[in-house]
């Protein structure tokens, strides 16, 4: 709302200056519509002592020193003016009674400028006012909007017009305010240095919409053909709103990836990415761009923009899924289990979309599962046959990891059945097939000698494993005939295994047929065999036994070096001493 004073300041500068000193007053600034008239409002003063007859008076244009010769506006003593005033001059006030209020008519741009009046009372009693008033010849009306407009809050824009022709009345009516509200005409106003102007109100509610709106105002002349119209721009301050922005976007591992938020704001806002927390990027603008470049699954998630400025927030999302194939799957899980025991082993990895995954062993699928990242594969009451390698594979669209793990399954020894003794010429060998886990130990038992040998003997019995499964030969040399009962035994922390060794081959029908001569003769090789390992074992204190790589051919036990100097008459069990074996 606009407020102007009803007591003018000329009239205290009167009042002050009625001691008898040389003053004036007259409006500093005063505007006026092209074609129209104006009155400059004017007072004079002078010292009480002179009083003059006549009192004269002077209006310059642009300079108060008659000694420039300023162009001449009004003189009162010759009525000779200056040519750009003629006829368009002419004093209203009294100069008698300290008037000097002076009149334009069809004012001009040319017009505009300072008017100085000089009071002459005569003889050397003449005084040029420093004072001095500025027209100013106008074409548009005065729109005053307030320095701040903020949508949603009520605000008032007014017209102001001079209205300083007496024969000229101005009228004001608004341009474009359909829709903001409707205009209140206050009228006829006289401003605080004693000029009147004509006031319009218009008072509305802006919006956001209404930023950058035109808002005009005319002022026309009745009886006349002048009509001026102004406009002025409305700036709406707002807070921001997010107008643009990426939907949910995907890529794939390793692309580049742009993500825009723009934002409508007056003024215009803070733009910031963020995630989690961090700031990405920012700047003052409409819009923003983050640019990803060669994005990993690492960048995966969600994503903020940040749109403030002084009046208001607003802030979106936007999630980022980065696509890539499966990691390489992880296994954990119970790896060495006792047979009959349940084994739970779990499998997992990550990608985007989550994988197929898939536990194999020996090309047969045991479990799978669809779009999961983890798989849990059961076995319950493990058996041996469990024992060996097995997969996890993990595949999408994008690419394919596996992870090999071995499962152990540890059991107590199991002699299977090809184990057998056979002959062959002059060599009889003994074969033990031992499945265990973990290696067992075998040891050979001639148990009507009491002869027992084992696999660090090596001179005697080669072992080769391969899986789970542990071979041991004994091969005796020079074995011309059937040897007696041979029995393998397998033992770990599980159990023990013995098994009597079947004979294979044709010596056993020999045997059947050499009678008691073939008999002797085979106890004699028996007492060789027995002497050679007792032999054999008391070395062994002494130095260690030869090594042998797993390529080298396992020793054998020769008995065609032992000489037997005579045969008993008849064969009796006994136990061998030592003393025979010299």
């Amino acid at each position: 709302m606009i407020f102007l004073t009803a007591l003018p300041l000329f009239w205290i500068m009167i009042s002050a200056s009625r001691g008898g000193h040389w003053g004036a007053w007259m409006p500093s600034s005063i505007s006026a519509f092209e074609g129209t008239c104006v009155s400059i409002p004017c007072r004079f003063d002078f010292p009480d002592e002179l009083r003059p007859a006549v009192v004269h008076g002077v209006w310059y244009f642009n300079s108060p020193y008659p000694k420039n010769y300023p162009p001449v506006v009004f003189k009162s003593r010759t009525q000779v003016v200056h040519e750009s005033f003629q006829g368009r001059s002419r004093l209203l006030g009294d100069l008698g009674l300290r008037n000097c209020t002076l009149l334009l008519s069809s004012v001009s741009p040319e017009l505009g400028g300072k008017y100085y009046f000089r009071g002459d009372l005569g003889g050397y009693n003449q005084y040029t006012f420093s004072e001095h008033s500025v027209l100013d010849v106008i074409n548009t009306p005065n729109i005053v909007v307030p320095p701040e407009v903020v949508a949603g809050t009520e605000v008032e824009v007014s017209c102001l017009v001079p209205d300083n022709c007496p024969e000229l009345r101005p009228e004001l009516s608004w341009l474009g305010h359909e829709g903001l509200g409707e205009p209140a005409v206050l009228g006829r106003l006289r401003e605080d240095e004693g000029t009147w102007v004509q006031v319009s109100l218009l008072h509305f509610v802006p919006t956001r919409e209404a930023n950058g709106h035109r808002l005009g105002c005319q002022a026309s002349f009745p009886n006349t053909t002048l009509q001026f119209e102004g406009y002025a721009s409305l700036d709406v301050k707002y807070p921001p709103v997010i107008v643009e922005m990426n939907s949910s976007v995907e890529a794939i591992d390793g692309s580049h990836v742009s993500l825009l938020c723009g934002a409508d704001s007056n003024p215009l806002p803070l733009l910031t990415w963020m995630r989690d927390g961090t700031v990405l990027r920012e700047a003052v603008a409409e819009s923003l761009l983050l640019e990803l470049d060669e994005v990993t699954p690492e960048e995966d998630g969600v994503y903020a923009c940040l749109a403030e400025n002084a009046y208001g927030q607003d802030n979106r999302t936007v999630e980022l899924s980065v696509m890539y194939a499966p990691w390489k799957p992880t296994v954990n899980g119970t790896m060495v289990a006792v047979e009959g025991e349940t084994v739970s082993i779990l499998c997992s990895t990550q990608s985007n979309p989550d994988p197929i995954l898939t536990i194999f062993k020996e090309k047969q699928i045991l479990a799978t599962v669809i779009y999961e990242s983890e798989l849990q594969l059961e076995l319950p009451a493990v058996k041996p046959e469990d024992d060996g390698e097995y997969w996890c594979v993990a595949e999408n669209q994008y690419g394919q990891r596996a992870t090999a793990f071995n499962l152990s399954v540890e059991f107590a020894p199991v002699i299977l059945l090809e184990s057998h003794c056979a002959a062959a010429r002059d060599t009889v060998q003994c074969l033990c097939v031992v499945k265990s886990n973990p290696e067992p130990s075998v040891a050979f038992e001639l148990p009507s000698r009491n002869v027992t040998v084992n696999e660090t003997e090596r001179e005697f019995v080669y072992s080769e494993r391969s899986g789970l499964l542990l071979t041991s030969i004994l091969t005796l040399r020079g074995q011309a005939q059937a040897p007696p009962r041979v029995i393998c035994t397998s033992r770990n922390l599980y159990g023990t295994k013995s098994l009597e060794l079947p004979f294979q081959g044709a010596h056993r029908l020999m045997w059947a047929k050499i009678g008691p001569v073939g008999a002797v003769v085979a106890f004699a090789i028996l007492i060789a065999v027995v002497c050679y390992i007792t032999q054999t074992r008391r070395k062994k204190n002494v130095t260690e036994s030869p090594s042998f790589s797993a390529g080298d051919n396992p020793p054998v036990l020769f008995s065609s070096d032992f000489r037997i100097s005579g045969a008993p008459e008849k064969y009796e069990s006994r136990e061998v001493s030592t003393q025979e074996c010299h």
